[in-house]
């Protein structure tokens, strides 16, 4: 199992891959679209991204990408992040690094502990931390993990701005697993913008048929300003009878639906 994850060495995106699957072979990929697009090439067997954070929300790139690209999540993984500021120690801090996600979640600390220093975004908070590693005015906002990877000091632990701090990730393949019992489907929907009432026909057909719906959001379509694309998760299964008959209700409504995945939930 060839799995594609966030690079280099060190990243969330990599102990997520691992939590899943400790046997797969990992592939560090520099962005989210060089590892979904491997997938869909059939380069890889799958690729673990970050769909959502508890204190952030939504990973923008990662669901434009799950829409536009021909794959499916067939797994979830649920990952307790804890960040810490890392650095070589040796002198103040006035360079923070981090992927942007990273930054976001600490924020509040940040901004209390360190507010006239230079804010600067990478790739992933294991690219954060190598540079760090070169530079002693430089810190990174990466896993404790990390500091052991790229020989850094932990300056501060725990720094995120709430403690509950949880991002989902998935694992994108090309083929839907079989129903467990135990599934969460996801689906991306676009309707017509003209239409009134167009969104409650669609999820009244889930409500009827007693489907628990436990994420929706929007994102632009980029077709201009108030068009969406509805993201919805729900429980359950695509080969339930009661989620067939939903889609096929729904397929009648919409302008498109899209199964992203039909998974075991986490």
């Amino acid at each position: 199992m060839r799995a594609g994850v966030l690079g280099p060495e060190g990243t969330n995106s990599e102990r997520a891959a691992r939590k899943w699957n400790p046997d797969a072979q990992l592939v560090y990929l520099d962005d989210f679209e060089d590892i979904l697009s491997a997938v869909e090439s059939g380069e890889l067997d799958c690729g673990v991204v970050p769909l959502e954070n508890s204190l952030e929300g939504s990973i923008g790139q990662v669901m434009d990408l799950l829409l536009r690209l021909q794959v499916t999540i067939m797994a979830e993984v649920n990952l307790p992040i804890r960040h810490c500021l890392l650095g070589r120690g040796e002198s103040e801090v006035r360079v923070v690094l981090s992927h942007p996600q990273a930054l976001a979640q600490c924020r509040q600390y940040l901004r209390r502990n360190y507010p006239g220093a230079e804010i600067r975004t990478t790739g992933s908070t294991s690219h954060a931390a190598r540079l760090a590693q070169e530079f002693p005015e430089m810190a990174a906002v990466a896993s404790a993990g990390a500091a052991e990877a790229y020989g850094l000091k932990v300056l501060a632990r725990d720094i995120q701005d709430g403690s509950d701090n949880i991002t989902r990730f998935a694992v994108v393949g090309k083929e839907i697993p079989r129903p467990t019992g135990r599934d969460k489907t996801s689906l991306a929907v676009y309707l017509q913008r003209d239409r009134p009432g167009a969104l409650y026909s669609i999820l009244q057909e889930f409500a009827e048929r007693g489907i628990n719906l436990t994420r929706i959001e929007s994102r632009p379509s980029r077709r201009g300003l108030g068009d969406y694309y509805f993201y919805i998760d729900l429980e359950g299964h695509i080969e339930d009878p009661p989620i067939r008959e939903a889609l096929s209700a729904i397929d009648e409504k919409a302008n498109m639906v899209k199964v992203l995945g039909s998974y075991p939930r986490a």
